[in-house]
């Protein structure tokens, strides 16, 4: 009997480790790469283009991560393909702000609406109030266009107040952690909410006892 569990028991190990192995090398990232999994279907989802192909622009051009959410976001603008805007940037070497021209748009896609202002976006703000009325005129440095553009992708696919991430970013995050993070506090509110619903149905549920007892 014994002969015959231990290679069951080996055979069912294999099969696992591939089947994990298989779903790694679908998307290009291991199971343990928790954060980038999360930034990469953040990402496909708001943007509405498939995963794999989040990770195919970043594996197959070597695309900085936090330089993914501005390529799908300019290719959305120009309504042209990721590798149209890759091709701009890395063989032509353009800057996004030149890439934005490119397309006929203006770095007023760019600006996001906020309560304040805080480090690392006071000079890209500075830039967007000094020409209120001529956003054409304003002057975007590459990190300045990176921090716009996360700042309002991650606000907005998950629903906070962009100040929030700003503060983060202050803080020396990176945007990979500051998405999962972020993700993270939305669903620790979530279950905060379902108990507090618990806890109010529970309550609910003894006050009337007690008052059909007083009957």
């Amino acid at each position: 009997m014994k002969n015959v569990i231990a290679p069951l028991v080996v055979l069912t190990v294999l099969i696992l480790a591939g089947t994990a192995s298989a779903q790694s090398v679908s998307t290009g990232i291991s199971i343990a790469d928790g954060e980038l999994r999360s930034f990469y279907l953040a990402i496909g989802d708001y943007y509405r283009v498939p995963e794999p192909k989040v990770v195919h622009v970043k594996k197959h051009y070597r695309v900085r991560d936090e330089e993914l959410p501005v390529v799908f976001y300019l290719a959305s603008c120009a309504r042209v393909e990721p590798e149209v805007v890759i091709d701009l940037r890395l063989r032509q070497r353009m800057s996004w702000l030149n890439i934005t021209f490119h397309f006929g748009l203006t770095p007023e896609i760019y600006y996001v609406p906020v309560q304040r202002v805080g480090p690392p976006y006071g000079k890209a703000y500075g830039h967007y109030k000094k020409h209120a009325h001529d956003y054409k005129r304003v002057v975007l440095a590459d990190e300045d266009v990176v921090n716009l553009v996360n700042l309002r992708f991650i606000s907005d696919y998950h629903r906070v107040a962009p100040e929030v991430v700003m503060d983060m970013r202050s803080e020396g995050g990176r945007f990979v952690v500051i998405n999962e993070d972020v993700r993270r506090g939305k669903e620790g509110h979530h279950d905060e909410d379902d108990d507090k619903g618990k806890d109010k149905r529970n309550e609910g549920g003894k006050g009337k006892g007690k008052g059909k007892g007083k009957e």
